[in-house]
């Protein structure tokens, strides 16, 4: 079985649906986890290294598998992978909730990691090969972006008032009823479908990626507590991996990562977007979930609802972002994305917006614009100029992107905040100690917009046909053949 059979409209919309279903879950899951950080703190007696493990544990475990999922469902089946990802994150979530300790939840984060890396790439591979009409899949993908504005939403409230009335453990209960309806939908409606050639495995570069995107995250997270000579092996480790990877990947006949994705100017313009505007996200929340509840003194509920200037933006600029994607390119997306995310950092680093309400929030609004421009033209750009046959493997490159961008925007502004906070009182040198997050976020907003301006021109144009023809066309690798050939 290869291709996606042909279907009607209708069913085109249940399966674009379908997949949203599994989106939704991930999404608000990490949203809503955001908001219930402090109550979590208080309950497990976490240091701010162990609430970055909390999110990082599952967005590491998450990014180190995306792109093999992605080939094991081109491989497999994509509908087979995907359900079999919606039944181990339905019982990661019923696991987390139960958690005794922070360690065990940190262990039970990373069972639904494992769940969800076969779920969103899959889910987008699906759409590809679903909405064959290009400007019909830039509306889906827009529709996809909406979700994960509907998510934003919907997440700091439902987790505020879930924490609020209940307990932090209640965030994980939503995923179990949504997990299981979309198992049976799936079964019942979404056709089987996978590449015409199958992919072979690739054991040693997978561990290279698990072993590159672990020691790092270690690295940046521990250095604050543990010091440099402690986590220098783990920096080592993680350069040596990247290297082992550069060296190897390039004398496979059919790599975990064909690093001839990346001679396209807008393909590798995406990764590096996505990494900057999903480290921008992480960091954002990070901060943001913090100052409210430990310095303001809010209550999970009212600090949920303060992000809903930054949310609801989200929510109404993701499809509009995705029709001018269909119409008129990723360029005008992105280079508004980009100046509304450094608009939003320059107003904390340069001008302490945590202090003023009116700046607050215009400052949460400007980071919900930019967000909610950012995501269609990554994903579209990621996808539309390679094969359909290689979906799965390029959207799961783009996905891992974004996970990996907020991993490290977790683990780079918590370890930031920690080293300037120490010892002393949140409330007291908090937002100085939060400074030179915010710049760090600001330099993430001007890196989505000088890319977006760099590689949505006629040159990179030129580049995505060139890899395109070059993608289709069968390439036999001799063994001794040098990285960038």
């Amino acid at each position: 079985m290869g291709a996606m059979p042909e279907l009607s409209p209708r069913r085109r919309l249940l399966v674009l649906a379908i997949c949203c279903m599994s989106l939704l879950i991930v999404s608000l899951d990490n949203t809503a986890l955001n908001v219930a950080l402090p109550s979590m703190q208080r309950d497990l007696h976490a240091s701010t290294s162990g609430l970055q493990w909390t999110i990082d544990a599952y967005t590491l475990v998450l990014a180190s598998l995306l792109m093999l999922a992605g080939s094991t469902a081109d491989r497999i089946g994509r509908k087979r992978v995907f359900m079999t990802g919606l039944v181990v994150f339905t019982v990661g979530s019923a696991l987390c909730s139960l958690a005794p300790d922070l360690e065990l939840l940190i262990v039970f984060r990373m069972v639904q990691a494992v769940g969800g890396s076969m779920l969103n790439p899959v889910a987008m591979s699906i759409i590809t090969n679903t909405f064959a009409d290009p400007r019909e899949r830039a509306r889906a993908i827009g529709v996809w972006g909406a979700v994960v504005g509907i998510s934003m939403a919907a997440g700091p409230l439902v987790g505020g008032l879930l924490v609020q009335s209940v307990s932090w453990r209640a965030i994980f209960w939503v995923n179990l009823p949504v997990g299981l309806a979309a198992l049976l939908l799936t079964l019942r409606f979404v056709p089987e479908s996978r590449a015409p050639r199958a992919r072979r495995p690739d054991p040693v570069g997978q561990l290279l990626v698990i072993a590159l995107f672990g020691a790092l995250t270690y690295a940046i997270i521990e250095a604050p507590e543990s010091g440099a000579g402690p986590v220098a092996p783990f920096a080592a480790l993680a350069l040596a991996a990247l290297l082992a990877l550069l060296w190897y990947e390039p004398r496979r006949a059919e790599p975990l990562i064909d690093l001839r994705f990346f001679r396209s100017a807008p393909f590798s313009g995406a990764t590096v977007i996505a990494i900057s505007a999903f480290a921008g996200l992480g960091g954002f929340l990070f901060l943001s979930t913090l100052y409210l509840q430990n310095v303001r003194g809010l209550d999970a509920l009212h600090a949920g609802l303060w992000m809903l200037p930054m949310a609801a933006p989200t929510f109404l600029c993701a499809p509009l972002s995705g029709r001018l994607v269909g119409s008129r390119g990723p360029r005008l997306p992105l280079l508004v994305a980009g100046t509304a995310m450094t608009a939003s950092g320059v107003l904390f680093a340069a001008f302490e917006a945590e202090t003023s309400n009116a700046t607050l929030f215009l400052g949460y609004v400007l980071f919900g614009i930019g967000f909610g421009f950012v995501n269609a033209p990554i994903t579209n750009t990621a996808v539309s100029g390679m094969p359909r046959a290689q979906a799965g493997v390029a959207a799961a490159v783009a996905s891992t992107s974004r996970q990996l961008g907020q991993t490290l925007g977790v683990a780079v502004v918590g370890a930031v905040l920690a080293s300037g906070i120490g010892s002393a009182p949140y409330r007291q040198t908090f937002v100085t100690a939060a400074r030179p997050g915010w710049w760090i976020l600001t330099a993430c907003g001007l890196a989505v917009l000088l890319l977006g301006l760099l590689t949505s021109g006629r040159w990179a144009h030129h580049t995505a046909e060139r890899t395109a023809a070059a993608l289709e066309t069968p390439e036999i690798r001799r063994p001794a053949a040098a990285p960038g050939r």
